[in-house]
């Protein structure tokens, strides 16, 4: 790199700078923006998952089993009985109005059946437009019903003579051993948010560099950053999307020491590989975007595609439903998120602990998002030069 272009980089970046002193949106998007998402986030998840979820309970049978069964329901974390109500449709009717999540039903004769080993059934109905709240309330009821299924068998069993072994070997053959791997305190802030943040993140990026060039056109100085680049439109985009490379750099950082640091979540690969996943992440994005600026030449067309394409990283990136199970076409095109190609590099380094060699093909794809711009490079050209803002 020659000495006049090395100027004109320090010159372009140092008028960027003052460009992003002196707008506000600049400020909100770089910095307020990421560091209350993630202090909100992680304060709203702060127990790693939904506690004391309001339960209702129809006890038709009223016996001190059924009674027993229903405070041991109440005794797990997640379930909190906050009402006992008379029928299924008086519960059907709360459950509607939002006042619980879920309730548990016990038809009356419950307790006779299970003791003469009649097969009694007993059911739970859950409000699943609450995904997480649902889930956990499920497996609670479920937990629920085997263990009491299986307290009332061993009680028929003890009756008739067996031992505490020969009972517990007739119920439970065979044991299992559960190990929930990377995140055994089965942590729903650790699942979410170590993808949720750097998403965020990309986002803001996307429409911070798309709105930062189209400004350009829109106050009608992107004549004079050429003109400082000395007519190149390579050394006019590094020196204008620097000062905000490196700030977008420093979120970045700030959230990995935050989450691996402060919150100690899994990092088993040690944080210096997930800073540098997300050194990468802010470059692809930031190539991104110029990309759709040039391709679209329009800023307000510009961000509304950096909207859809972030927004809809969420959910193809791979960490809410896995893409081996999308259709195959979705699985093809997950590759062009480069959201995605952070995810595999979390679940590789911080997960799995596996040296950055088995996740080369993620770091090569955020380097090919990087020369995404170079197919664009003319059109930039044509629209700082030739086009005129159009409100």
């Amino acid at each position: 790199m020659s000495i006049s272009v090395l100027n004109s980089l320090l010159q372009i970046a140092r008028r960027e700078v003052f460009r992003i002193a002196v707008k506000p949106m600049y400020l909100f998007c770089m910095v307020i923006a990421p560091v209350f998402c993630y202090l909100f986030f992680t304060t709203l998840m702060g127990n790693g998952l939904p506690t004391d979820l309001p339960a209702g309970i129809v006890d038709l049978d009223n016996t001190s089993t059924t009674r027993n069964i229903i405070r041991n329901l109440d005794a797990f974390q997640q379930t909190k009985i906050i009402a006992q109500y008379s029928s299924v449709s008086e519960a059907r009717e709360a459950m509607q109005r939002g006042e619980i999540y879920s309730f548990y039903y016990i038809p009356e004769g419950t307790t006779e059946e299970a003791l003469a080993s009649r097969q009694p059934k007993v059911s739970f109905y859950v409000n699943y437009s609450y995904l997480i709240a649902g889930s956990l309330l499920y497996r609670d009821q479920r937990t629920m019903s085997e263990l009491a299924a299986g307290a009332i068998g061993r009680a028929n069993l003890y009756a008739r003579g067996a031992t505490e072994d020969q009972a517990m070997g007739f119920l439970q053959p065979i044991v299992i051993d559960t190990h929930a791997l990377n995140n055994p305190w089965l942590n729903y802030s650790v699942y979410l948010c170590n993808t949720l943040f750097p998403g965020i993140l990309m986002l803001l990026i996307f429409l911070t560099t798309c709105y930062s060039i189209g400004t350009e056109i829109k106050e009608n100085t992107a004549k004079d950053l050429l003109s400082m680049a000395d007519g190149s439109i390579v050394t006019a985009l590094v020196g204008k999307l620097l000062p905000q490379t490196v700030v977008f750099f420093i979120m970045a950082t700030f959230h990995n020491v935050y989450l691996y640091g402060f919150m100690h979540f899994p990092c088993n690969s040690g944080i210096f590989p997930m800073i540098l996943a997300g050194l990468l992440l802010v470059l692809a994005s930031q190539a991104f975007g110029a990309f759709l600026f040039g391709l679209f030449g329009s800023m307000r067309l510009s961000m509304s595609a950096a909207s859809l394409w972030g927004v809809i990283s969420f959910s193809i990136s791979g960490f809410t439903f896995p893409v081996m199970a999308m259709h195959p076409t979705l699985q093809a095109l997950s590759n062009l998120f480069p959201l995605r190609h952070y995810f595999l590099l979390y679940v590789n380094q911080a997960l799995n602990g596996y040296p950055i060699v088995y996740a080369w093909h993620s770091v090569v794809a955020l380097l090919l998002f990087m020369l995404l711009p170079f197919f664009v490079l003319k059109k930039l050209r044509t629209a700082m030069t030739s086009y005129v803002y159009l409100p």
